[in-house]
């Protein structure tokens, strides 16, 4: 579990593709308590939860198979490239951000970026299923780093980005066309999968029977 608190944008330090998996490696040693890591932990890399493969000098290495690449942008990464990261919640720590699974819903794109008045409007395209699972104002998880929805379409929707994010994170780097990792909120997703089974539930062929709209 995440919390989409970003603790640093860390370049990419090599990709490979290698046995039908991507490997990436990132230097890691810079993070808060980096002497805990250890093999089999769970890192999110732009959002998308990994597992440390290799460890060696503070530097990990996490294999992304064919499933989370067609998810995620994460086979588009290259050396250089500025990834997101986060490692995993701890138990007692303090709670910032919203829940984030780390489980990647699909690919948006960023459609427009705006400065105006010391902040940066930035339009994403989510299509409407993921839209359709999004309250304005609610929390959505791009690229691993937990932000509200400002403006809510049928299509996409608009973050409203302070500069202190922008800084400490790849929301920098962001230009028009960019592939964003998207996770809706974990609780609206239960909850409208929950309304849905009882809407579902509520009116089935057994139910008409009774109510004599069809003949016993």
């Amino acid at each position: 579990m995440f919390t989409g608190i970003v603790e640093a944008a860390l370049p990419i330090a090599a990709a490979e593709d290698a046995a039908g998996v991507r490997r990436l490696s990132i230097d890691l040693s810079s993070l808060t308590e980096a002497a805990t890591l250890k093999l089999g932990d769970s890192v999110a890399l732009n959002g998308c939860c990994l597992t440390v493969a290799r460890l060696g000098d503070g530097v990990a290495t996490f294999e992304a198979i064919p499933e989370t690449l067609g998810l995620t942008n994460l086979g588009g990464l290259s050396a250089n490239s500025l990834v997101n990261v986060e490692r995993a919640l701890t138990a007692g720590a303090r709670f910032d951000g919203h829940f984030v699974q780390g489980h990647v819903d699909g690919l948006g794109e960023v459609a427009s970026i705006k400065e105006a008045d010391g902040e940066w409007r930035v339009r994403v395209r989510c299509g409407r299923a993921f839209a359709d699972q999004c309250i304005a104002k609610g929390s959505v998880c791009v690229d691993g780093i937990s932000l509200t929805i400002a403006e809510l379409d049928a299509d996409s929707f608009v973050l409203a980005i302070i500069p202190h994010t922008r800084q400490v994170t790849n929301i920098r780097e962001w230009k028009t066309g960019t592939p964003v990792n998207l996770e809706a909120d974990l609780i609206g997703k239960y909850v409208r999968r929950q309304l849905q089974r009882e809407t579902t539930s509520m009116v089935d062929e057994a139910l008409l029977r009774r109510a004599g709209f069809m003949p016993g």
